[in-house]
């Protein structure tokens, strides 16, 4: 991973802004021409964060590299779902269940798809190490299938609602098993996710110094601050555009997921152009675990505390999606070598997704 001598002012200005930015939005309502402002601060913010991910993930290596931004970035999201749920009450029950699941099929079949399309494109065929996305797969259809399908069979409570009990052991259930992959995936079977041959240009960058990895950390920090809470005060403006357009509200839940996820899915995809698939499967794969693992039990502590009502059950649609998400990868991600006809086939799923979520 090529790292540049000296930081681009960019990396340092979009920080800044969006600082100022925030600030800005405590004291005036974001709207017209503010929301403009905003979003192009936000996309700025985007860029800046990816520029000093990329630096600390090449000071710490795989693959303790790519944990870094789908870390940082899922405790953020959990912030903001966390925050919109104890403002909202009752109305937002659906939100967490609406942004995981959009995390889900944003990162497995629209950041993955696209991945394997520009690096199908551009290499013809890419491989990975497959022993570490079967472990990632396995642990991502057991964190969905226990806290989103699961709500919807179990009798101690109506719908799709866990009982109290149920809601706790769910959410243990999510901390264990993200904690398990972790540990493999650091520690226990660390060669599992890290490049399959020397390929990329990480192989010949000298890593930056511990100082600039450590004021890229700051910077990242601040540019991920900066991005959820300009996307957290241009929500209202979004739910206003998507009531006027007469768009269901699970359309919520997706726009938050993709204003989140933008980092991280500019960040895997740099990754594939350089030919570092494995860095991209570790990034997407990592960050849909994450959010699954720990927005579940952030959300479920709330609901209990708060007496907050939390829906997790998909609805049939929905649930046929992430069937065939789940299978999907498994199969495209079972060799070890992927081609553009994986990546293709995962858009496809991702479009089906977002045109039924408008049109459902």
């Amino acid at each position: 991973m090529p790292t540049p001598a000296k930081t681009p002012w960019l990396a340092w200005a979009w920080p800044a802004l969006a600082a100022a930015m925030l600030l800005a939005a405590l004291f005036a309502d974001v709207r017209g021409p503010t929301a403009a402002i905003a979003a192009v601060v936000l996309i700025g913010s985007v860029f800046a964060a990816v520029y000093h991910a990329e630096v600390v993930a090449h000071r710490l290596g795989e693959p303790f590299g790519t944990l870094v931004l789908a870390f940082a970035v899922t405790v953020i999201e959990v912030a903001l779902i966390v925050s919109v749920m104890v403002a909202a009450g009752a109305e937002k029950a659906g939100l967490a269940r609406d942004t995981v699941f959009a995390v889900v099929m944003i990162v497995c079949n629209g950041i993955v798809g696209l991945c394997l399309l520009v690096g199908g494109v551009r290499h013809h065929e890419q491989g990975f190490q497959v022993q570490g996305a079967s472990a990632a797969l396995a642990v991502l259809a057991a964190l969905t299938v226990l806290t989103l399908i699961v709500p919807n069979v179990t009798t101690s409570a109506p719908g799709p609602l866990f009982s109290t009990p149920q809601l706790v052991f769910a959410a243990v259930v999510s901390l264990v098993l993200y904690g398990a992959f972790l540990f493999v995936q650091t520690v226990r079977h660390r060669d599992y996710f890290l490049p399959a041959s020397g390929t990329g240009a990480e192989q010949h960058a000298s890593p930056p110094s511990t100082a600039a990895a450590g004021i890229s950390a700051a910077l990242l920090l601040v540019a991920l601050i900066a991005v959820v809470g300009l996307a957290k005060a241009l929500t209202p403006a979004l739910e206003r555009t998507l009531a006027a357009l007469g768009a269901p509200k699970a359309v919520v839940g997706i726009a938050i997921a993709l204003l989140v996820l933008l980092p991280e899915g500019l960040a895997a995809l740099r990754a594939a152009r350089a030919n570092r698939l494995q860095t991209s499967l570790n990034l997407a794969l990592g960050s849909a675990l994450a959010s699954i693992g720990l927005t579940i039990p952030a959300v479920a502590a709330v609901s209990i505390v708060l007496s907050r009502p939390l829906e997790l059950g998909l609805d049939s649609k929905d649930t046929v999606l992430l069937a065939l998400t789940l299978v999907l990868g498994v199969v495209t991600l079972g060799t070890g070598r992927t081609t553009l006809l994986q990546g293709i086939v995962h858009l496809v799923v991702f479009a089906t997704f977002l045109f039924l979520a408008i049109v459902p």
